[in-house]
């Protein structure tokens, strides 16, 4: 982070959450229509411990990504605001929950974006860590590999994702301490902050000073120490809101 950028001005916290990528095609978990609730089963293809130990849950989850919008979605009119407005001159950071890497397909640059929960573009060995893509795993599929393995030791491949039951990257989330202990503004938009560390750090910046502001259509459990709450649709909401204070810097 640029000091003399922050001292100029505010500096802008953005934690995004599964409900902006909803008008880009992409379903949330947790809300009243969200993938948890119409499915619970699901919540398995995502947890770790089932994922390692159970090769159906394994090709079932292969199944899923493979049916997975985020690979066909673009951008939004939210992702782009936060574009718009790093593009103003205020300094912003995203911390983002989200896996889709729509923030940085919107143009904002991989550098002021942090992905707490990993990416969905990526898959990674969980023997050997080696790294490829997402795309040349799902072909595999497609040629009838049900459960690909890691071609360079055999281990169980996954997605670059947290899935549930595995620790947030350290330094990641160190950096995303930092951003919302540093900020001046911290916008909380279409999560529902109960998934820790990440939801905790809405109250962390508000315990040191922060403006926060929480878009979201249901209450969250930090509605008590925002200083604004908006329900609106997050598509016309944020825009408005990021457009204000680009003018306002």
């Amino acid at each position: 982070m640029n000091t003399d950028e922050v001292s100029r001005r505010p500096l802008v916290a953005i934690l995004s959450g599964a409900g902006i990528s909803t008008d880009s095609g992409i379903p949330d978990y947790r809300g009243p229509n969200g993938l948890w609730r119409r499915d619970p089963e699901a919540e398995k293809l995502v947890t770790y411990d089932y994922y390692m130990n159970d090769p159906d849950i394994r090709r079932r989850s292969w199944l899923m990504r493979g049916e997975n919008p985020v690979f066909r979605a673009r951008p939004n009119a939210a992702h782009e605001a936060v574009v718009r407005l790093a593009r103003s001159g205020v300094p912003v950071r995203v911390l983002t929950q989200n896996v889709d890497g729509l923030h940085q397909a919107a143009g904002l640059a991989d550098r002021k974006v942090l992905e707490l929960h990993g990416s969905a573009r990526s898959v990674v060995c969980t023997g050997c860590a080696a790294t490829s893509t997402t795309e040349a795993a799902l072909r595999r599929v497609a040629a009838g590999e049900q459960d690909p393995a890691c071609l360079e030791c055999g281990g169980i491949l996954k997605t670059a994702t947290v899935m549930f039951g595995q620790p947030l990257d350290p330094a990641v989330l160190a950096a995303a301490t930092a951003v919302a202990q540093a900020c001046d503004v911290f916008i909380a938009v279409g999560t529902s902050l109960q998934v820790h560390p990440a939801a905790g750090l809405a109250g962390l910046a508000a315990d040191h000073g922060a403006r926060l502001i929480i878009v979201n259509a249901e209450p969250t459990p930090y509605d008590g120490q925002a200083a604004e709450v908006v329900r609106e649709p997050i598509g016309r909401a944020l825009p408005a809101l990021l457009d204000r204070l680009a003018a306002s810097g």
